[in-house]
């Protein structure tokens, strides 16, 4: 069972930021990270014209595509149903934590980002798996800790103590 820790929150909370500000930190600190980013919409990691590319529009289901530096397997699911966060944590390598991004309705904890410029719903309170917020400015009354949306070395030691990494 892996590790699970999601960032969770509205559009332009400053959600992608984090977690690429959490993983430089966290890997810094010697944790191996692995993330899963949920996207709202259709999305290619190849493009018309590139191998790989034609490859899947010839009808193949996966495609990988392997160098010395990275590799990737494309997945086509055609009419196939999105598979779960469960389903993708399966696929992926052994490692310290895994940093998801989106899934804001699932189980696992989360810590909400909220820009306070923007009038979004909260999810603290609210969602009994939001363990932390990360706020571009000071909140009074929240139901759980509340860090600054900048300061990654506080919100990294609040993840290691509270996933257990340390």
């Amino acid at each position: 069972m892996k590790k699970v820790i999601g960032v969770a929150g509205f559009k332009n909370a400053g959600k992608t930021t984090l977690v690429e500000k959490l993983v430089t930190e966290l890997t810094r600190r010697g944790h191996r990270i692995s993330t899963v980013k949920h996207a709202h919409h259709s999305f290619d990691i190849d493009h018309e014209g590139r191998d790989s590319f034609r490859h899947r529009k010839a009808g193949a289901s996966e495609v990988a595509v392997v160098s010395r530096h990275r590799w990737a397997i494309i997945h086509e699911a055609r009419e196939e149903a999105e598979p779960t966060l469960e389903d993708i944590l399966a696929k992926l390598a052994p490692c310290d934590l895994v940093l998801v991004e989106g899934y804001k309705r699932d189980t696992h904890d989360k810590i909400e980002v909220r820009n306070l410029d923007l009038l979004h719903p909260k999810l603290a309170g609210e969602d009994p798996t939001v363990v932390a917020i990360a706020a571009n400015g000071p909140l009074q009354d929240a139901p759980v800790p509340v860090f600054d949306r900048d300061d990654v070395t506080a919100l990294a030691s609040f993840i290691e103590e509270h996933m257990k990494l340390t």
